[in-house]
């Protein structure tokens, strides 16, 4: 037997099968360094279209999680799709670095005694160390972007832009100072934003209160009686007893029903459709005697239950009817956004609010009976002192849902003080208010997916003014000068606030804190007093397209202040999303994005939120030093974003089973190039064989949905349709098809160098495709094509464009798309026949069968035309055509018109092709060989193919 090895066209490749990721993607992060890859983009593309998504800002503090890595690879692959389909996609990453949690850990480390100026150069030390930690992070995933220079809100120049913006705001007639409920943390020491706000369960002490009437006269009229036959008190039910000490009046509904009900010694005031549930509670039994609507109570007053003052009827529609209510709410004006509105609106002035909370939670000294105590402890000596008071109804404990701190995780309140805010109401110099102008642009934003337009829609119509003050050292301070008697802002504010913007713009927010008033404002000094109050760091992340969209700003650009997306997560439409819309509509008239993407949150894979008590974390580093950034990338890319994301261990094992296949593949399409030079041996796409031009249409159709889905950010369907090409088309047909032909046919042969060529031009346009999500493999696969140069030589895969050789069959191709779909499902039927077979021990493999196709004259006509080379296709020695009127006993397949019957065969085996041929053992030079073979031979003729 002699040993053909030699003359056979073995695949060979540098193309390692192991990826080796966590080992060979940190040496491709530093040669794209070395290259300067993301200066190299820009130039590359100058002058072309422009794409821009505006990094919004993870906040300075600790390591990144698995929230940050899907977030930062969502958006890398989208620039990374943008350039790749020849925009100039810029991308400058930010970091948050102002704000509470940076000042506490501060704190908690050195102590709260130091100086503010010296807590804010602290904070300013640990927030350069929190960005360079997750910068490396964020680099290693292979996220690209101008990391050499990016925005970070503590930067002086961002400091001194985000002042300005606030002068715009200004100058717009928006910010005004005012006292108003805000949600209040005692842990903080400082108002928190909406966003800071989050909710869980509470306990809390749930009590019905009577307020004794203090005017029976008119509470008889109001019932239409003359007289009222007993003492009577209105019945409020409250969650919050330690609001108590604060009432000052009583709302009802105007419209609702009111029952004064004889309960023996008293009458109580009720609303009518709670009666009943009320007594029961109570444990009391009663009779109605008289009802009146709810507008005819109003400014009747009614003793407070623990104080010497009164509390007055208001009308309100806020008022409701609920069970286990009384249909009567006990206003604190100072505690509750609606009680204050409606106290406003009957003419109560800020000077005639009672205050006795202060920043700490405690009760202000003075107050009787709970002077000193900590609300959170003064409520059951509150329930105490009604009960003896004779006012408490009922008490009972209950389990609710409770605004918390989102840092402290501690219980809120509501609290009115002095601050300064952002009106949603004030109509602005295009005559439309705040509210009007973000409702209509969101009405001209894309959402994807769709259901955040409902959302962030409802956030903005139903929201308070936005409170932008914050009493801490480690913010962007709020640069105004108050007049000491009117309390009116400087009438050169503006102009003010760009002389101290200048200044911080070159010294940073210390500038303000150590300006001498004099410096300003000379000798009016003496009348004015500094604000000391710091900005929102909403307000800091929420102004960047200000400072960083325009081409002015070191990162800025040429788009103008308007974004093509934004994308983080779903918090942010009541966050990032929502501070960027309010600034940019009161600064330029429309919101600073013209597209939203979000996505959800991690969560494992039986849906449940990580944690690290539950052991279900999975830190993204580990996941990169033990399968590979690629992995990650690739998991993210194959989930749909848009709902919880779910991640494990087993799902990322999962996902590197499909890396492989991808891989796999493209070793097959670089290691059967061997030998190929593009510019010598390529074949013209009208010369090459059938089959060849048939996948080339296939990767060319492909590519086409590729970029859409790409375009319309479904990188799910990229994923898929990547695996489906890799799995079907190729590892499922054609690179099984080819390998005979490919293996066996002349090295110069027509027949070898189309199947490269094909190969070549699929190889070309894949590792596009996937660059933006397997960016370190594509930079591998990249290399190894011939022809190609990589990153040692300057050059990447990820400065190309879409491949553009590929060609399409033409409609009125003989062998067109129709065709090869037939042919495709035909052989998935004989497919199964043969795996039959083989099960029931018929055959070895499929080319030792001899096959018989039953027809009809559809499929006839179809098969015939690859006459001799139909056997190639289907992966046997040989087939034969039959009339399906002579099927007999054949197998019948799901294919109408198809019948399969499968034989051994009775050939010889040749050596070099493995096919069962007839002449096999008859050519007297090469016993072992099949004439085919004989003729593919060095020194032979060499086969002709035409079509497979």
């Amino acid at each position: 037997m002699s040993d053909y090895k030699h003359t056979l066209n073995l695949p060979e490749t540098d193309f390692p099968m192991r990826g080796n990721l966590p080992k060979r993607e940190p040496s491709r992060v530093e040669q794209w360094q070395e290259l300067d890859l993301y200066q190299r983009l820009r130039e590359a593309r100058q002058g072309r279209d422009i794409f821009v998504l505006h990094d919004g800002p993870p906040y300075a503090n600790g390591s990144i999680h698995i929230g940050h890595a899907v977030n930062k690879i969502l958006k890398d692959i989208i620039v990374k799709s943008k350039n790749l389909a020849g925009f100039d996609a810029p991308y400058v990453p930010g970091w948050d670095c102002h704000g509470l949690p940076i000042e506490h850990k501060v704190e908690t480390t050195y102590g709260k005694d130091m100086p503010a100026e010296k807590a804010r150069e602290l904070c300013r030390e640990y927030a350069t160390e929190q960005v360079q930690g997750q910068l490396k992070d964020f680099v290693r995933l292979g996220v690209i972007g101008d990391w050499d220079n990016p925005y970070r809100s503590m930067d002086y120049s961002n400091e001194a832009g985000e002042i300005r913006a606030l002068a715009d705001m200004v100058e717009g007639g928006y910010v005004f100072k005012g006292l108003k409920p805000v949600n209040w943390c005692f842990d903080c020491g400082s108002a928190l934003a909406e966003a800071e706000v989050e909710y869980a369960d509470k306990k809390s002490d749930a009590i019905d209160v009577a307020f004794v009437c203090a005017e029976d006269d008119k509470l008889a009229a109001a019932f239409g009686l003359a007289s009222l036959p007993k003492p009577a008190a209105v019945v409020i039910w409250t969650t919050t007893p330690w609001t108590i000490p604060a009432n000052q009046a009583l709302n009802v509904h105007p419209e609702f029903t009111y029952a004064l009900v004889d309960v023996g010694d008293r009458l109580l005031l009720l609303a009518e459709e709670l009666v009943e549930s009320c007594l029961e509670r109570y444990g009391l039994e009663g009779e109605v005697i008289a009802t009146a609507r709810g507008d005819k109570l109003e400014l009747i007053t009614f003793r407070h239950p623990l104080y010497d003052r009164v509390a007055p009827v208001y009308l309100a529609e806020y008022v409701e009817s609920e069970v286990g209510s009384t249909g009567i709410v006990h206003s604190a004006p100072v505690h509750g956004v609606d009680d204050f509105e409606s106290c406003r609106r009957y003419g109560m002035d800020f000077s005639d609010f009672i205050s006795v909370v202060q920043g700490d939670g405690v009760y202000v000294d003075d107050l009787p009976l709970f002077g000193g105590e900590l609300i959170w402890k003064a409520n059951p000596n509150i329930v105490k002192a009604l009960d003896e008071a004779g006012a408490l109804m009922a008490h009972k404990t209950i389990t609710h849902s409770y605004m918390h701190c989102w840092r402290h995780k501690t219980p809120v309140i509501y609290r009115a003080t002095a601050q300064w805010f952002v009106g949603m109401d004030i109509a602005g110099k295009d005559g439309r208010t705040l509210r009007e102008s973000a409702l209509e642009g969101i009405e001209a934003t894309q959402f994807i997916p769709a259901w955040g337009k409902a959302r962030l829609h409802s956030m903005i119509a139903n929201r308070p003014d936005w409170c932008i003050s914050r009493q801490r050292n480690w913010g962007v301070p709020i640069p105004f000068f108050l007049h000491k008697q009117s309390g009116e802002l400087h009438p050169k504010t503006v102009a003010l606030m760009e002389d101290v913007a200048k200044r911080v713009d070159s010294e940073g927010i210390d500038a303000w804190f150590r300006l001498d008033a004099k410096e300003l404002l000379g000798d009016e000094a003496g009348q004015y007093e500094k604000v000391t109050d710091t900005l929102d760091v909403w307000f800091d992340s929420g102004t960047t397209h200000r400072h960083v969209l325009r081409g002015s700003h070191p990162h800025g650009h040429q788009s103008g202040p308007r974004a093509d997306l934004y994308l983080e997560g779903s918090d942010q439409h009541r966050g990032w999303f929502h501070s960027s819309l309010l600034t940019g509509c009161a600064i330029d008239g429309h919101p600073p994005y013209r597209g939203l993407l979000t996505h959800g949150f991690t969560v494992d894979a039986q849906g449940r939120k990580m944690s690290k008590s539950m052991g279900n974390v999975v830190a993204p580093q580990e996941v990169m030093d033990k399968l590979g950034a690629d992995i990650l990338r690739l998991w993210v890319a194959s989930t749909d974003y848009s709902g919880e994301m779910a991640v494990s261990d087993e799902i990322l094992k999962r996902t590197a089973d499909v890396y492989r296949r991808i891989r796999n593949t493209a070793r097959f399409l670089l290691a059967n190039l061997n030998g190929f030079e593009p510019g010598r041996d390529a074949v013209a796409f009208d010369d090459m064989l059938a089959l060849d031009q048939w996948v080339v249409d296939r990767a060319a159709q492909l590519q086409e949905r590729i970029h859409k889905a790409y375009e319309e950010y479904r990188f799910l369907d990229v994923y898929q349709q990547v695996h489906g090409f890799c799995a079907r088309e190729l590892g499922g047909f054609y690179l099984d098809v080819i390998k005979d032909r490919q293996y066996t046919t002349q090295v110069d042969s027509v027949a070898r160098r189309s199947c490269q060529t094909a190969l070549y031009h699929v190889v070309q346009a894949l590792v596009r495709w996937v660059a933006p999500i397997l960016s370190f493999t594509a930079e591998e696969i990249f290399e190894n094509i011939p022809g190609e140069k990589g990153l040692d030589d300057g050059h990447s895969v990820l400065l190309e464009t879409y491949y553009d050789g590929l060609s399409t069959l033409s409609p009125e191709a003989s062998m067109g798309r129709e065709f090869w779909e037939q042919l495709l499902t035909v052989k998935q039927s004989v497919n199964k026949c043969l795996e039959d077979a083989r099960n029931a021990k018929v055959i070895k493999g499929s080319l030792a069968a001899e096959v018989t196709l039953y027809v009809n004259d559809e499929l006839q006509e179809l098969l015939a035309r690859l006459g001799d080379e139909l056997r190639f296709v289907m992966l046997t020695s040989e087939v034969t055509l039959a009339p399906l009127a002579n099927a007999g006993t054949a197998e019948a397949t799901d294919l109408e018109g198809l019948k399969v019957a499968v034989a051994a065969s009775t050939n010889s085996k040749c050596e070099r092709c493995w096919h069962h041929r007839p002449e096999v053992g008859t050519i007297e030079a090469h016993s072992d060989l099949c004439s085919r073979c004989v003729s593919n031979l060095p020194e032979g003729p060499g086969e002709s193919r035409h079509y497979a």
